[in-house]
């Protein structure tokens, strides 16, 4: 299976669709550098999950049946119908509202726990922000980020 990411990915994905009950098609795209499994159907909640846990379980799973990452450099992406791309917006307004309030406050402010992934998104978003910092705080499967003013 490690010898093809894609395949790897692909197969893991029609086994889940499959075993979920899912009237879905699953797609697999590879730039070189990022290998995305996106599912295609409606009703996909059952594979995103609450929170998404489930669909990030099986990224976890996917990026180790593929062997993408040791052995072939790549990132694997499971995406269900643009599911990575409305929590990524819903995580960047947390992140501005986060910067005002601290801003504003004059003080941290703390978001909800999330994933390591979404961690290091909140934090690369910021980075660029100029007068706010970020660090993440707490232990799995509590850790959350903490937005704070930079000192004068």
């Amino acid at each position: 299976m490690a010898d093809d990411p894609g395949a790897a990915v692909e197969e893991l994905l029609e086994r889940v669709v499959t075993a979920l009950g899912l009237d879905a098609t699953v797609e697999i795209t590879d730039d070189g550098e990022t290998c995305t499994g996106t599912v295609h159907g409606e009703d996909l909640g059952l594979f995103i999950g609450r929170h998404g846990q489930t669909i990030d379980a099986v990224q976890h799973l996917a990026q180790r049946v593929s062997g993408a990452r040791s052995e072939h450099g790549r990132r694997i992406v499971v995406d269900a119908e643009g599911y990575r791309e409305r929590r990524e917006a819903i995580l960047r307004r947390q992140a501005d509202r986060a910067a005002e309030d601290a801003l504003r406050g004059s003080r941290p402010v703390a978001l909800d726990a999330m994933t390591a992934s979404e961690r290091r998104l909140v934090h690369e978003y910021l980075r660029e922000h100029g007068e706010v910092q970020t660090y993440s705080e707490g232990d799995e499967p509590d850790r959350h980020l903490v937005v704070a003013p930079l000192a004068p």
